[in-house]
């Protein structure tokens, strides 16, 4: 059996999600597609607001079972990111500039508000183009496609036909699932109205289907007006709306959150009523901010992509996103040291690793099958200690601590560890310096830290970080505390100012020996 085959065997019966997930595409086509006909995936956006990491795990998740699909099977395949550009703007973000500017614009696709950054033909041009930087910047393969082209051009034509055809069954279907006051005003159609260029929220009048023409009543004027709803005339309620690009599409297989559960089943209605198979997918966990709430764009209280990658490398963002997608997350700042440090872990694993394993190891499938090498000999949150001790901004001199532990490395030769010492100095300045306090050392925690300073005398400055850690182990085992972790935890805040730390054995013997016992100085003046 060679190694294409063991993969394929193993990817078989993996539980790696996205296994799992493209298995589902093989049982909806047990004889394999059509010839000539690829497997449609595809992930909408709505550019209502900046695209945040919310918008970015979906097409990065998607990109996973496209992959995994790819290892099971020889089948062509496609990815469609859609932005749903046509929808009307409803309300102006409180991040956006230009309030009055966009306020005038209220109920106008997005796709013909203007851009109130100004460096864009419109607003969702420039949100658009904020995610489509993204997904280039990773490498990610995919078809972007914007809803504000597929109706202009009228790609959608012969679906909205199809729509005004099963009008009333449409209707059967939404109304039970409005409250009494919207039943009265509620159509699948919405209007671009020609006097206002406002996407309208109108009853309608099927007046001949196959022309794809309507009526409504103008709600500015009250005038009656007969239009077109094709080639732009008009957009869809955008879970009917959701089913068309499905059926128009060709759509296999689409994720989405928790949270449209429901939606998914009423489009899934829709689409087998327009005569087409709704696609394979599962619903994630949204994530959640720092204070629990879910992430909304147009709340702004998600972290950005870039906001992301100021302080950490493009492949901690893509492992964070890859883990356990049904349980819901917190994206803030807090937890990008832990997600770095563990996709190293990840990613020192997997050459050692059997290949059932490998299947199993979020590197496998956020490198495509091919991760790189590992060469990181230092964890971020020991370049983190590191920084916040020696509180600096010179890079140079984080790197003399560095060799200490890595007399091999410089940023020549392992310029992955320079950058995440930049990336160590950056956040240390934007969210560890103003947060430093040395408590004082209590008179037991104290008499600890005169015996740690008299071995390090003992010691030497060329001691190894194991002699080093096996005497402070001893110290905290003979030093008269409840359990190592209460000596470990006066180490970190009368030592370094923080509650958690490293091996302190490591980070002594990078640090050196004399100038931790200068830390230990200055935290036993404080307890006199």
């Amino acid at each position: 059996m060679n190694n294409t085959e063991a993969l394929r065997e193993a990817a078989r019966v993996s539980k790696a999600w996205p296994y799992e997930e493209a298995r589902k595409l093989l049982k909806r086509f047990p004889e394999g597609p059509p010839e000539g006909r690829a497997i449609v995936f595809e992930t909408g956006y709505g550019p209502s607001g900046l695209p945040h990491l919310g918008t970015f795990q979906e097409v990065a998740r998607t990109l996973w079972v496209k992959q995994a699909l790819a290892e099971l099977a020889d089948w062509p395949s496609r990815l469609i990111a859609f932005s749903d550009d046509m929808d009307g703007m409803r309300k102006v973000p409180p991040n956006m500039p230009n309030h009055d500017l966009l306020q005038h614009n209220i109920d106008k696709p997005l796709s013909v508000v203007p851009d109130p950054y100004g460096c864009h033909e419109s607003y969702a041009a420039h949100n658009n183009g904020l995610l489509r930087q993204f997904l280039d910047r990773f490498g990610f393969e995919y078809e972007f496609l914007a809803s504000s082209d597929c109706y202009g051009s009228g790609r959608f034509d012969d679906t909205l036909r199809r729509v005004l055809r099963h009008y009333d069954d449409i209707m059967g279907v939404m109304l039970p699932t409005l409250g009494e006051e919207r039943r009265k005003t509620y159509s699948p159609v919405l209007p671009i109205s020609p006097a206002s260029g406002k996407v309208l929220q109108v009853p309608v009048e099927v007046i001949d289907a196959d022309a794809g023409t309507i009526r409504y009543v103008e709600p500015e004027t009250g005038e009656t007006v007969e239009q077109s709803i094709l080639s732009g005339g008009a957009k869809l309620q955008w879970k009917v709306d959701w089913a068309m690009r499905w059926v128009a599409l060709g759509v296999d297989y689409e994720m989405a959150g928790k949270d449209l559960i429901d939606s998914v089943a009423l489009s899934g209605k829709i689409a087998r009523i327009l005569g087409a198979r709704p696609p394979e997918g599962f619903n994630y966990e949204m994530f959640l901010d720092e204070d629990g709430q879910k992430i909304s764009k147009s709340k702004g209280n998600g972290l950005t992509i870039d906001e992301w990658l100021r302080y950490a490398p493009e492949e901690s963002l893509s492992f964070y996103l890859y883990r356990e997608p049904k349980k819901a997350k917190q994206l803030s700042f807090g937890i990008i040291p832990k997600a770095v440090d563990e996709y190293h872990q990840f990613l020192g694993n997997y050459p050692d690793q059997e290949v059932d394993k490998r299947l199993g190891n979020p590197v496998h499938h956020i490198h495509d099958g091919d991760p790189p090498q590992s060469r990181m000999p230092i964890t971020f949150a020991l370049l983190l200690n590191l920084v916040s001790v020696a509180s600096t901004d010179d890079k140079d001199l984080i790197w003399g601590f560095v060799k200490r532990h890595a007399p091999d490395a410089s940023p020549e030769t392992h310029p992955e560890l320079d950058a995440l010492i930049g990336f160590a100095l950056t956040y240390f300045r934007d969210f560890i310096a103003d947060s430093l306090f040395h408590r004082a050392p209590d008179a037991n925690e104290a008499e600890a830290l005169r015996r740690l300073d008299a071995k390090l005398v003992e010691l030497g400055e060329d001691a190894s970080a194991e002699a080093i850690q096996d005497e402070v182990y001893e110290i905290g085992k003979t030093g008269g505390f409840e359990s190592l972790r209460d000596w470990f935890k006066a180490l970190y805040e009368t030592l370094l100012g923080t509650s958690q730390g490293p091996r302190m054995g490591t980070f002594i013997a990078m640090y050196g020996v004399a100038d931790t016992r200068k830390l230990i100085a200055e935290a036993l003046a404080k307890a006199e």
